[in-house]
C-alpha cells in the first residue's frame, strides 16, 4: 500500500487559515465567568488572546489556576467552533472529496494545531475515514507543542506504525513540521496564501487536493 498521507485541517479542510478570534474571545469570557474571576479590561483583552506569558501572569494576579483557565478556554473554543460549523458560518473546501477517494487507496490522517476535540469533531463532520486524528492537547504544554514543532505529526506516525509519508498543509510551518518529522511535504494553495512564495523545502505544490489523486 502507498505511504500514508497526513493532512492539516485549517486551510485544508476548513475554509480560512484558522479559528476566528471572536471564538477565542467568547471562550475566554466563558472560562472567566465559570471561574468567577473579575479581570480588568486589559487583563480580559490579553486573556482572550493565546499569549501564554500573559495568561500565566494574569491568572496569578486574579488568583485562578492558569492550567484550569486554559482547559476551560479550550473547551469553550471547541464548542464555539463546532457551533459555527453546524450553522454554516465556516465552510468546507469543495475539493476535500479527494481525501475520501484517497482513503480508498491508502492510509489518510488528520494532524492539526487546532484542538484535538475539534479535530475529532471535524473528522466525524466531514465523514472521511481517517486512520488517525491528532490535534493539540488542551493544556499549556500542548499549545507549546504546536507546529512548526513536529510532535503531533510524529505521534500520528507512531500510531500508524510508519516513519514515512506525505504531509499536506497550507503554511510554511506545516512544511517545516512535516520535514522535521521525516516526511515529504505538499504546499497547498488557497486564497489566503496566494501571495506567499512556495517554501523551498516543499516536495510538491498543489493548486487543489484533487491533484493528489493523480499523484498517489
Amino acid at each position: 500500500m502507498p505511504q500514508p498521507i497526513l493532512f492539516d485541517m485549517d486551510g485544508v479542510l476548513l475554509e480560512g487559515p484558522g479559528t476566528h478570534p471572536q471564538v477565542y474571545a467568547d471562550a475566554a469570557d466563558a472560562a472567566l465567568d465559570e471561574l468567577e474571576a473579575d479581570p480588568t479590561p486589559t487583563q480580559r483583552a490579553d486573556l482572550r488572546r493565546n499569549d501564554l506569558e500573559n495568561v500565566a501572569d494574569h491568572c496569578e494576579a486574579l488568583g485562578i489556576d492558569p492550567a484550569r483557565f486554559w482547559q476551560l478556554k479550550e473547551r469553550y473554543a471547541s464548542q464555539g467552533t463546532h457551533d459555527r460549523l453546524r450553522a454554516g458560518e465556516r465552510g468546507l473546501y469543495d475539493d476535500i472529496d479527494a481525501i475520501e477517494a484517497l482513503a480508498e487507496r491508502t492510509t489518510v490522517g488528520l494532524v492539526t494545531n487546532n484542538r484535538h476535540e475539534t479535530a475529532e469533531f471535524v473528522a466525524d463532520y466531514v465523514g472521511i475515514d481517517f486512520e488517525v486524528v491528532r490535534g493539540r492537547d488542551p493544556t499549556l504544554e500542548g499549545y507549546r507543542r504546536r507546529k512548526p514543532e513536529p510532535d503531533y505529526i510524529e505521534e500520528a506516525l507512531d500510531e500508524l506504525g510508519s516513519s514515512e509519508g506525505l504531509y499536506v498543509g497550507d503554511s510554511i510551518k506545516d512544511v517545516t513540521a512535516g520535514l522535521a518529522a521525516g516526511l515529504e511535504t505538499a504546499f497547498l494553495r488557497r486564497s489566503h496564501n496566494r501571495g506567499l512564495d512556495r517554501p523551498a523545502e516543499a516536495t510538491l505544490e498543489l493548486e487543489s487536493l484533487a491533484a493528489l489523486t493523480d499523484i498517489v
